[in-house]
């Protein structure tokens, strides 16, 4: 079977090609691959632009933990999904690493103000009295009620 990159793989190649890092021959004993699959990985697009990715960042930034533990994270993606998806695996444990995922994605819901946190609630329209032309719009989110106007004022 051919060798696959990794995002780490990427990081390593980025910090020999900035002048840093293992030799060649040291990346390739690192995550045994072999010069034809280095030849194969030079002509794949997301390869090429994770490496300029990293590069770049490089040059910018210098090779920072942060850098670093970003390239690990994005290996350990793959360890997450094979645990999520093991039924040996407890449900907490998934579903701590589902939401970790979920936050790390920047996927979590947002409020009306932009902020993360609870967000949903039930919208009821009541029209009060004779005054139809200004009806209220009752929002009860998270136990709280807030009265808006329907109708710019």
């Amino acid at each position: 079977m051919a060798a696959r990159w990794t995002d780490q793989f990427a990081f390593d190649t980025a910090l020999i090609l900035e002048g840093g890092g293992d030799s060649l021959d040291d990346l390739k004993a690192k995550y045994d691959v072999t010069s034809d699959d280095l030849l194969r990985f030079k002509s794949d697009s997301q390869f090429r632009k994770r490496v300029g990715e990293y590069r770049e960042d490089i040059r910018a930034n210098g090779t920072t933990f942060k850098m670093k533990a970003r390239a690990q994270a994005e290996d350990l993606l793959l360890t997450s999904w094979q645990l999520i998806h093991d039924p040996g695996v407890s449900p907490s444990v998934k579903a701590d690493l589902i939401k970790s995922t979920v936050k790390w994605g920047g996927l979590e819901p947002k409020n009306d103000d932009g902020n993360v946190g609870p967000v949903g609630g039930v919208s009821i329209t009541i029209n009060l009295g004779d005054d139809r032309d200004k009806p209220k719009l009752v929002t009860v989110d998270n136990d709280r009620e807030h009265d808006h106007d329907l109708l710019p004022g």
